[in-house]
């Protein structure tokens, strides 16, 4: 098994993944999909493809991070509060910012109408099946299901016996194959689409933390493995062996290369600079374009716009609104009378 305390000094090395990962995904939104919803304009003479891939490290890294809520909290109110904290503030600002440069800057393709928005507002629009203010907000809804499946097997099970719970998760997703009309809703909050993915971080945190031993692990780490190459293309295959792998690597010391601080500082910052980076990068290099800019110097600019934002609002909101919101929490806990437990429960 992997020791606790060896493993909680390489963990930079997942801030620098969370950072490969942010820094990927805009760089296929830029050159991939800036070209896509705007062929007339000038772009980079590059294409990169396959921005999904990028979205399921993610996942992934989810999956392993859970854990980090989970064994603080005492009830389901603390995870909630928990998880409102760390994710809606920026949020909020993001979209109240990307909202205000799109119509600052008449880019009306861009934007979603008045309904739209307010359901944005509540991070849910994703399940009443309405578009989001930016495009890569569609993960968030990915990420609540998820969060909403993670505390329920908390609360009913204290994650006794997670492994085998986890094999009749994968087996919902073959079901979902065996059975391709079932009630998109249901696909959605059981993340159907995704749900090895996830799987692959819980399995690698379980060892990280020594909770379990590598070959106790490894039927689970093949089952999730085999659900992808039966229900995914190939290619999908490929990346989750090489998450898998990824995160083996990680957890033996073999990534310590890839956390020098430019990708980790990244990483930290990786959630506000993901919700901002899009649709106002978007507006930058049109912007940039109509004045006379070449499409790298565009491009440029556009990352660079995103990273100040980013920084601005991972350190103005995003870690102070989190602070505020989880130490009122802990005081309103503090000071609500404890519930006795019933007699020998």
């Amino acid at each position: 098994m992997v020791a606790p305390e060896k493993a909680r000094s390489r963990l930079t090395e997942l801030d620098a993944l969370r950072g490969v990962g942010a820094l990927c995904v805009l760089i296929f939104h830029y050159s991939t999909r800036f070209h896509e919803i705007f062929p007339a304009a000038a772009h980079v003479p590059f294409s990169f493809p396959g921005g999904n891939y990028r979205v399921l490290l993610f996942f992934t890294i989810s999956g392993f991070s859970i854990f980090f809520t989970l064994d603080r909290i005492g009830t389901v109110a603390d995870f909630a509060v928990n998880r409102i904290a760390r994710l809606y503030p920026a949020y909020l600002t993001a979209m109240l910012l990307t909202l205000t440069v799109e119509y600052s800057a008449h880019a009306w393709s861009l934007m979603v109408g008045p309904g739209a928005i307010l359901a944005n507002l509540t991070m849910l629009q994703g399940f009443a099946f309405l578009p989001e203010v930016d495009g890569a907000y569609w993960t968030l809804t990915v990420e609540i299901a998820f969060y909403v499946c993670m505390i329920a097997l908390w609360k009913f099970t204290r994650m006794r016996r997670l492994e085998p719970l986890l094999l009749g998760w994968l087996a919902l997703r073959w079901l979902y194959v065996i059975w391709p009309d079932m009630p998109e809703r249901v696909v959605m909050l059981l993340v159907l689409r995704y749900v090895p993915f996830f799987i692959i971080g819980i399995l690698c945190h379980r060892l990280w933390s020594g909770r379990r031993s590598w070959r106790q692990q490894a039927p689970y780490c093949a089952a999730a493995l085999l659900t992808v190459a039966a229900t995914e293309a190939i290619d999908i295959a490929i990346v989750a062996c090489l998450l898998l792998a990824t995160f083996v690597a990680m957890m033996q010391g073999w990534l310590h290369f890839i956390a020098v601080r430019p990708l980790t500082w990244i990483g930290g910052i990786s959630y506000s600079f993901y919700l901002i980076h899009q649709h106002i990068g978007f507006v930058v290099m049109l912007k940039a374009s109509a004045a006379g800019f070449g499409p790298w110097t565009a491009f440029s600019l556009a990352f660079l716009v995103a990273l100040m934002l980013g920084a601005l609002i991972n350190r103005l909101v995003e870690r102070p609104a989190a602070d505020v919101i989880l130490a009122w929490w802990k005081r309103h806990r503090a000071d609500t009378p404890a519930t006795l437990a019933p007699q020998g429960s």
